[in-house]
């Protein structure tokens, strides 16, 4: 069975994302704040480990982001790679081309890392992982396949829920594909205010595509918190195509 996904996100009152832009708290300690009423949150919603984009693993110490491996690849379907047990926190990357290199098979405090790839990247990049002691698993040519690297997460790990925590374009991609079945989000008492600044959800697609049609949001419940801050959580209700 496929994990239950929770998107959790902190963002500006305008649902911007990127922290360093946002006005300052009244005591000016922003970033720690942040910091840690987040990770407080993140806690409290009980998950197995996280999901991020290759941008946001990059800022990871010890993680690299290069041109993907010149290479071959074996052709047909590729073999998954399942380095660890279940049972250890995870840290999941989807990385379609290969870019991301790493100094280690853990981060952030003992998370085990899993990589999502897509179908053509090298013989060369996968050994690297495997020297590595890093799991991976293929989502189709582009990744695409995110409901299948789902279901073999749940089966070969274990996992029961995982938190979705972006950037905006990883976000949208599972609220295309209609993956998200709850969302965290935690207010900053603060405001970007430039027009074109990543925001929660970004989804790259025409503009006749709705990438949310189908779903709909059901209040769970909103709090305030200290410093300002609101927790609102909603569940991700799929529509019938008659609703």
């Amino acid at each position: 069975m496929p994990p239950r996904i929770i998107c959790h996100m902190i963002s500006s009152v305008d649902g911007r994302l990127v922290s360093s832009r946002w006005t300052s708290l009244p005591n000016g300690d922003s970033e720690q704040t942040i910091s840690n009423h987040y990770e407080r949150i993140a806690a409290r919603l009980g998950g197995d480990g996280f999901i991020i984009g290759r941008k946001t693993m990059e800022a990871f110490d010890g993680i690299s982001s290069r041109p993907p491996f010149v290479g071959k690849h074996s052709g047909g379907l590729r073999d998954h790679n399942i380095a660890h047990e279940p049972g250890d926190p995870v840290a999941i990357v989807i990385d379609p081309s290969g870019k991301l290199h790493y100094q280690t098979n853990t981060i952030d405090g003992g998370h085990r890392i899993i990589s999502i790839l897509g179908d053509s990247v090298s013989d060369a990049y996968l050994q690297a992982l495997r020297n590595q002691g890093i799991s991976y698993l293929f989502a189709g040519p582009h990744c695409e396949n995110l409901k299948q690297a789902l279901a073999m997460l749940g089966a070969q790990f274990g996992l029961k829920t995982l938190l979705l925590e972006g950037g905006g374009v990883i976000n949208g991609t599972f609220l295309k594909a209609g993956l998200i079945d709850e969302i965290s989000l935690l207010i900053y008492p603060g405001i970007d205010g430039l027009s074109g600044v990543p925001s929660i959800f970004e989804y790259h697609g025409q503009s006749d595509e709705r990438p949310a049609s189908g779903q709909s949001l059901r209040h769970i419940s909103t709090q305030t918190i200290e410093d300002g801050f609101i927790w609102a959580r909603y569940l991700v209700a799929k529509m019938s195509p008659h609703t």
